[in-house]
């Protein structure tokens, strides 16, 4: 008899199973994920779990950890400071491909190097420049490096990070090591988004680490990567961008595991994001653009993911500049107010009555804000430094912290850092006043949403009669946004020539008139072809009426609120490395991977090479991240053009994909 242990920290629970011979679930638990220090969270949800079956921690063999907080802090605008260096590039690539927009006002520099396709250098790295402006750089935690063509040759990314860990002993993030595909700019914004989230993801790490060692577990520990695949605590150290949609990876296969349903739509529902995607032939599609996160289309290797900033703790806004009284949910995650009070009862409840005995409204009315513990002391202007002194440990009314419009904006930066938090009426709330959910404080929920309703649209009409009412507007706006979504990722996998604009088209008023059947002179059906897995804790409560609302069936598991640590134990470990032989002249065949290209003159030993090197390296990956029985699956593109009736080889691209179980430890 074995156990492993699958662990899934999302941006409101952490969540544990336990597995037996890796067959049959035998215990699981949740637990408040505790952003100011995680390890909270994660060992409390693996002692009540372990508790539940009285199990030896020693006969554990495995444990695996799966993590929305990647994904969470992308899609919230989070991470830490960084620098980029671009070589080979110019500066208006910057602004041309949104880099600007990704770096948030973080240094960079663009300099003279690069490569050109074939690999040979353009101009030298300039080392000097470089290291003059590195020794000024100040107060960020990493650094990302991209060179021009670094894929056909990594020559100045590699001399540019030794210049930089010289200098400041800081981590590197270099492009060339995230993706083998041509695209600079691309690489750069992932290389950037990397670099940012090396501190979160290895913060994380130690603390799972210190947390299993500390409650007697001597397993080694794998984190799910993108795909679904696991890897080792070390790998996911060196590489953090590719755990991104490592929490909706781990659902897809929890998915999969529990309902053994292989062609469906699977949308898991987070306190922070719903995450949807597609089970075709029991597999999740790899997304051949790269993981789309947020506002950011990245190059990493991931499911063919749909993520949106819409979960059961997204706050309830009330849109502005319109005359319907429309609310909107998200994207940005707060802390419920029932979760809020069943933490400081009395003081927000005292709050919240004071405000609904003032006759006058305000947009600040149930919002709180309270200090985060840090791991490093904020670096503020004067401004947002001044708001920050006035916020304390315990919730605090906004409408006590803030002096004017301006400090508002310094308190939605202090949040984006990640040194504050803020609590607000959230769809949870909006449950517990329906009776629907029973974890938190139901009558602090029903005052907040009282406060709310007591608002006035565009057209200066009450939002809402009564509570009731005003939580039945949160909820169906959420089963709205929800089916939205689902449309607008089916829109987006369609190929019948209508991808471009699946966000529109799923808001089409024609698609709102066929969801409900409209028959008049037409006829206007529209609907979900496929089952919907709902996954998540509070899938049962709000995803019947979302299949209602599609038209289509929805498969609700026993265990849909844990299915990500679910599918963070039951995966495989899977390593890919690909390369390329390009022919810069007719007779002349470049390798390139991994280093310098190097020269073959036939074509037949350069492809022989390459595969040789790609299977060695990704089954070296596979073992070294504790796979066994490593399988492999090769595959070949060769491309070429008719020239006088002729063949010529242009270019192939070798992908080679190392998989197994990993090794159990015996105890």
């Amino acid at each position: 008899m074995s156990f492993i242990l699958g662990v899934d920290t999302g941006g409101t629970y952490t969540d544990a199973v336990i597995l037996e011979n890796e067959e049959r679930i035998i215990a699981f638990s949740k637990a408040l994920t505790t952003h100011s220090d995680l390890s909270i969270g994660i060992g409390s949800a693996i002692q009540k779990a372990v508790i539940q079956k009285n199990i030896d921690p020693e006969k554990i063999s495995l444990v695996s950890l799966s993590t929305t907080l990647a994904t969470n802090a992308l899609v919230e605008g989070q991470g830490d400071r960084v620098a980029l260096v671009m070589s080979g590039f110019k500066e208006s690539d910057l602004e041309k491909h949104a880099i600007i927009d990704a770096l948030k006002g973080d240094p960079f520099l663009v300099t003279k190097g690069g490569h050109n396709y074939a690999g040979y250098q353009n101009s030298p790295l300039d080392k000097d420049k470089l290291a003059k402006w590195v020794s000024k750089v100040e107060g960020v935690s990493a650094y990302a490096v991209c060179s021009q063509f670094a894929v056909r040759n990594p020559e100045h990314e590699l001399q540019a990070a030794e210049i930089i860990r010289e200098l400041t002993g800081r981590p590197v993030s270099l492009s060339y090591q995230l993706s083998a595909k041509l695209n600079g700019p691309k690489r750069a914004l992932t290389a950037i988004l990397n670099a940012r989230l090396i501190g979160l993801i290895d913060l994380l790490i130690i603390k799972a680490e210190d947390v299993i060692k500390n409650l007697g577990i001597m397993a080694p520990m794998m984190v799910v990567r993108g795909d679904g695949a696991l890897i080792s605590a070390e790998q996911a150290r060196e590489k953090p961008i590719e755990t991104i949609l490592s929490g909706p990876a781990a659902s897809l296969v929890g998915a999969r595991w529990l309902t053994d349903e292989s062609d469906a739509i699977v949308s898991d529902i987070g306190g922070t994001t719903t995450d949807i995607a597609v089970l075709r032939g029991g597999k999740p599609a790899i997304d051949p653009k790269g993981a789309s996160v947020g506002p950011y289309r990245t190059m990493v290797e991931a499911v063919a993911m749909y993520t949106f900033g819409l979960g059961g703790d997204s706050e309830v806004n009330l849109k502005q500049g319109g005359l319907d009284g429309d609310i909107l949910l998200g994207p940005k995650r707060v802390i419920p107010i029932c979760l809020a009070a069943s933490i400081d009862r009395s003081l927000i409840h005292n709050v919240l009555d004071a405000q609904l005995k003032s006759e006058t409204p305000n947009e600040f009315d149930a919002r709180f804000i309270r200090l985060v513990k840090a791991s490093k002391e904020p670096v503020l202007s004067d401004r947002d430094d001044k708001v920050f002194s006035r916020i304390g440990k315990q919730f605090s009314p906004i409408s006590e912290v803030i002096k004017s419009r301006l400090d508002f904006q310094s308190i939605k930066k202090l949040i984006s850092l990640g040194f504050v938090q803020m609590s607000a009426l959230t769809p949870t709330d909006a449950s517990h006043a329906l009776g629907n959910s029973s974890f938190w404080d139901k009558e602090a929920a029903s005052k907040a949403i009282d406060l709310f309703a007591r608002r006035r649209s565009g057209s200066g009409e009450l939002l809402a009669g009564s509570t009731s009412e005003m939580a039945e507007i949160i909820i169906s706006q959420l089963t709205k946004q929800t089916s939205n979504s689902i449309l607008e990722m089916a829109f987006s996998e369609e190929e019948v020539g209508i991808a471009n604009t699946p966000g529109i088209l799923a808001q089409h008023p024609i698609t709102q008139l066929g969801l409900n059947g409209y028959r008049n002179l037409l006829k206007i059906d529209v609907g979900i072809n496929k089952k919907i897995i709902g996954l998540g804790a509070s899938a049962a409560t709000y995803y019947p009426a979302v299949g209602k609302k599609l038209n289509c069936d929805v498969i609700l598991p026993e265990y849909a609120g844990v299915a990500n640590a679910i599918g963070a134990v039951v995966g495989k470990i899977t390593m890919r490395e690909m390369g390329v032989v390009s022919s810069p002249s007719e007779g002349k065949y470049l390798v390139h991977f991994d280093g310098k290209p190097v020269n073959f003159n036939n074509e037949k030993d350069a492809l022989k090479t390459l595969e040789k090197k790609l299977t060695q390296k990704s089954i070296a990956k596979a073992k070294e991240a504790g796979a066994e029985n490593v399988s492999v699956n090769i595959d070949r593109e060769v491309k070429t053009a008719k020239i006088e009736n002729r063949s010529v080889f242009v270019e192939a691209r070798i992908l080679v994909e190392a998989s197994g179980r990993p090794r159990i430890s015996k105890s």
